[in-house]
């Protein structure tokens, strides 16, 4: 089991996230750094947690996204299937 996360990080990591969608990665050394440079942060500890909540929720945003277009892909290609199968 992992760990729980106090509210002041998911909170702080999805008012950062939405602020700045593009500076984010799936990189947790990146995030940190990124993060240095936006967030005055004086704890070591809670920048980490902060970056690797950022980072989870950059993976699961992909995640979602990809599964989103794989489905897309999926249906276009059944209705294909169906138009083939009626127009025979």
């Amino acid at each position: 089991m992992g760990n729980v996360r106090i509210k002041l990080v998911k909170r702080t990591a999805r008012e950062l996230l939405s602020k700045y969608p593009d500076l984010f990665s799936e990189d947790y050394e990146y995030n940190k750094q990124a993060l240095i440079k936006v967030a005055d942060i004086q704890s070591k500890v809670l920048r980490n947690q902060i970056a690797g909540y950022i980072t989870r929720l950059v993976k699961r945003q992909r995640r979602l996204e990809q599964l989103s277009t794989r489905q897309e892909l999926m249906a276009t290609d059944e209705e294909e299937y169906i138009r083939r199968i009626e127009g025979v």
